[in-house]
């Protein structure tokens, strides 16, 4: 949840975004759904934003049906978040993903009918194999659903999962740089085109339909997280709960909060911004970093802006096109050390 900490005694807090997400939530049966948001009706007072509260869940396509849609809509969640993934069953199948391309454009269907007006997918790129007409193909398929936001990776190898095991079982797979950038250039290209703005390295929204909630990350405004593992942002600290699930529900139980937390020092919380703020387009405001860091990331970002990978717009430090497939080695290298 982002906005104001928990409510106070003397009334109900107000809230600018709640994003149920993390695991499947969609998994929540309805009657579970309703409760959850009884309480969470309870504590806030979600009528006080201005505009409204965006509320998010994350769902499986496969899990979106006419009712369970319909109770979206009743409860006030006004945004819906799915892993579409790919267009191509076959890659599906890859990922073990439980849905089908097909189920994909019937949930967005559903999810219209059900009067939800802001719909996310994901996207991934960069399979065994895949090719760039591949690529264009989930793209257009991705265009063809006329949601309001995109979000695009490019798949990554973890370590203990079922794609790292299929590397070791079928021989070495390196994503080609060329291949991997030639793609990332065809994103950008036909979603612009197609009137997206490109708001963050990977995130692309109809105008008007930034996710407001992942915005509040890259802009350094607190925010609540509730459940096993969730983090929080409190400044100037950061915590984080428990991960094992029966722990964090006896600690809630006794009355405790069963969190850890890290203090922020001035150059850590710089260093934060510099790796969320520099993913936006909107870039850091310069403006609100003390002298000292004001100073330190101006001369650090002088060789960039002279390579044409940073530029300086009103007083904000941004990266351009160019300066995208190398943002991890600047941002590493805007960042403070003794």
């Amino acid at each position: 949840m982002r906005g104001l900490p928990p409510a106070p005694s003397n009334g109900r807090g107000s809230l600018d975004t709640i994003y149920i997400g993390g695991g499947t939530p969609s998994q929540l049966t309805i009657p579970q759904l309703r409760q959850l948001f009884i309480y969470i009706y309870k504590v806030y007072d979600l009528t006080a934003c201005q505009p409204p509260c965006e509320i998010t869940i994350e769902m499986n396509p496969d899990d979106v049906t006419a009712e369970y849609a319909a109770v979206l809509q009743q409860i006030g969640i006004n945004r819906v978040s799915m892993g579409a993934q790919t267009f191509d069953d076959q890659r599906l199948l890859f990922l073990h993903r439980r849905h089908t391309t097909s189920q994909v454009v019937q949930a967005v269907g559903i999810l219209r009918a059900a009067g939800i007006r802001n719909i996310s997918i994901d996207l991934m790129y960069g399979f065994p194999g895949e090719t760039l007409s591949d690529w264009e193909h989930d793209i257009n398929a991705a265009l063809a659903l006329d949601v309001e936001h995109i979000s695009a990776y490019c798949l990554t190898v973890e370590d203990n999962t079922p794609l790292q095991k299929w590397i070791m079982d079928n021989g070495q797979w390196i994503m080609d740089e060329e291949l991997e950038r030639a793609m990332y250039e065809l994103l950008m290209d036909k979603l612009t085109a197609a009137g997206y703005e490109h708001y963050e390295i990977s995130n692309f929204a109809k105008p008007g339909y930034r996710s407001r909630h992942n915005s509040s990350y890259w802009n350094d405004v607190p925010y609540i997280g509730l459940g096993a593992a969730a983090h929080s942002y409190a400044p100037p600290y950061r915590l984080w709960n428990v991960a094992d699930i029966n722990a964090y529900i006896e600690a809630i139980e006794r009355g405790e909060l069963p969190c850890e937390k890290e203090y922020l020092d001035d150059d850590t919380h710089y260093n934060d911004r510099i790796t969320t703020a520099l993913r936006t387009c909107d870039g850091l405001d310069l403006t609100t970093l003390s002298e000292k860091h004001r100073s330190y990331c101006t001369k650090e970002a002088k060789q960039f802006i002279k390579n044409g990978l940073l530029r300086i717009d009103n007083e904000r430090i941004i990266i351009t096109r160019k300066g995208l497939f190398v943002s991890d080695y600047i941002m590493s290298s805007l960042m403070f050390t003794e």
